[in-house]
């Protein structure tokens, strides 16, 4: 059996942490008044935006917790969907800070932010990577 590549288990750890972070970002929006509210005197704008947004927020952000621990199962488990599912959700995220940077003018978090994810999509594109993704499974 083809050994995983070590991008492969990486980009899975970081999208099961970003599941996690949505999960809990998106449950304090939707339930209000709970202890998860003191979490955002960490981002006092990042609340302000969220919560201008009203609850749809917190249910789009349980959708992208939910895409990105799909997509960490799917690389771990070897499957091409969990493959693309991280290469949009990176893409996706890269569109949305340069789509940021537009609207805030905040030019370090979001050239920080288009970085991080144009990280993890090379480290998807590389060969070995793709490769094993194209191979059938045993």
């Amino acid at each position: 059996m083809e050994q995983r590549p070590a991008a492969v288990a990486i980009v899975a750890s970081f999208l099961f942490a970003a599941a996690a972070i949505a999960a809990v970002v998106g449950c304090s929006l939707l339930f209000p008044g709970t202890l998860l509210d003191r979490l955002w005197n960490l981002n006092k704008p990042g609340a302000a935006a969220f919560r201008a947004m009203g609850r749809m927020a917190g249910v789009l952000l349980l959708g992208v917790g939910a895409a990105a621990l799909a997509s960490a199962f799917g690389l771990l488990r070897r499957l091409k969907w969990g493959w693309w599912l991280a290469v949009v959700l990176f893409a996706t995220n890269a569109a949305g800070e340069a789509a940021s940077f537009v609207v805030t003018g905040d030019w370090a978090r979001s050239a920080l932010g288009i970085l991080i994810s144009c990280a993890f999509l090379y480290a998807l594109a590389r060969r070995p990577v793709r490769r094993y993704f194209t191979h059938e499974r045993q």
